[in-house]
């Protein structure tokens, strides 16, 4: 009886940290006031479970989405924009701002170096701008054009990628050295790739069913694009990197999906 008391104060104080670092994870992707105290490497041991947190992101936004436009039914153009909206705000606008240093980044030439130290400045420039308003019109024609009947797994399916686009991201980079980007990278390999995937496909297909899995390699391939892009321009990933593959995952997946549907 000892012996399994003396167990279960040692498993215990792990759960307990598991379920923080999962809570500080969604109160880090959101804008939700949980007020977890936990640290950035203890959040970063869950990245693998990010694309879940996607799928709880997605059904708060598939809701409003689905409420703008079979209950209240407004325009979809209008709803589209609204929704867009809701979802980089939800989000707490960390991933969007992510995109919008990588563009700056982008439009620089030289060493990589050069290029993060721009990327990290806190001013936006063209690039920034650019990138942003590119992304944007297309995610939001992506939502304007999907069937108002489905939009809620949709907006889910598209989420869940976005997140799969970040835990890829971080599979296939090299961290830089310096931010907190590097936790999440450094806490990534191919087998946790491949449980994320198992967890984010098994989403998507309960969701849309193969359409939904199609989806979620649409947010592979962004998160695998960005990281490329990323080694042969700035040699090295940060948190900003991640937060464009978080982006441009959603979008794919969107343009993907409602291709499919409007076949």
């Amino acid at each position: 009886m000892q012996d399994d008391n003396r167990n279960n104060n040692v498993r215990d104080p792990q759960k307990i940290g598991s379920l923080r670092g999962i809570a500080g994870l969604v109160s880090f992707s959101t804008i939700l006031p949980l007020n977890i105290h936990t640290s950035i490497e203890e959040m970063a041991k869950f990245t693998w479970f990010w694309p879940v947190i996607g799928g709880f992101i997605g059904i708060i936004a598939g809701t409003f989405g689905f409420f703008l436009l079979n209950m209240v039914q407004i325009p979809q153009i209008i709803a589209a924009a609204l929704i867009y909206s809701f979802m980089i705000w939800f989000n707490g606008f960390h991933h969007l701002d992510g995109l919008m240093d990588f563009g700056d980044g982008m439009m620089v030439h030289g060493t990589p170096e050069k290029k993060i130290e721009v990327m990290r400045d806190t001013r936006i420039g063209t690039g920034g701008m650019a990138y942003f308003v590119m992304v944007a019109l297309v995610t939001f024609s992506s939502l304007g054009s999907a069937p108002a009947a489905l939009i809620f797994p949709v907006i889910l399916v598209s989420e869940v990628a976005a997140k799969m686009g970040i835990v890829t991201c971080a599979t296939f980079s090299e961290a830089f050295p310096d931010g907190t980007g590097r936790f999440f990278i450094e806490s990534m390999n191919k087998k946790f790739l491949l449980l994320s995937l198992v967890l984010a496909s098994t989403i998507g297909f309960l969701a849309l069913n193969i359409t939904g899995i199609i989806g979620i390699i649409g947010g592979l391939l962004g998160g695998t694009l960005i990281a490329f892009v990323a080694r042969r321009n700035f040699k090295w990933a940060t948190g900003d990197i991640l937060g464009t593959s978080n982006e441009i995952g959603r979008m794919l997946s969107l343009i993907i999906i409602t291709w499919i549907l409007l076949v």
